[in-house]
């Protein structure tokens, strides 16, 4: 079977609507969302058909999705579509001055 874009379009298609309905994203619209989608589904696929005899999976990621398509014993391999969790407001902890134990 040869993997294309398009063999996973339900998969997409359901991380779409999910997107709508529950992610809320300051820096994507869900037309870029489709978009990202496409282009690491294709990145992910290409992954995986290159992947080493001994790798069971191909993945492609962002800083906003992750695609782990995973082999099984079937013909078509497991898609797994991930929102990584992130937040734009969340501070990085302040650095503490060397040798200064608190």
């Amino acid at each position: 079977m040869e993997l294309t874009v398009e063999t996973f379009a339900p998969e997409m298609a359901a991380a779409l609507r999910n997107y709508e309905r529950y992610v809320v994203c300051l820096d994507q619209v869900p037309e870029e969302c489709a978009e990202s989608l496409q282009s690491l589904m294709a990145k992910a696929i290409s992954a995986f058909n290159g992947r080493a005899p001994e790798m069971r999976h191909g993945i492609a990621l962002n800083r906003m999705v992750t695609i782990i398509l995973s082999q099984t014993d079937g013909p078509r391999p497991l898609c797994g579509i991930y929102f990584n969790l992130h937040s734009p407001y969340s501070r990085k902890p302040a650095a503490q001055p060397a040798g200064r134990n608190v």
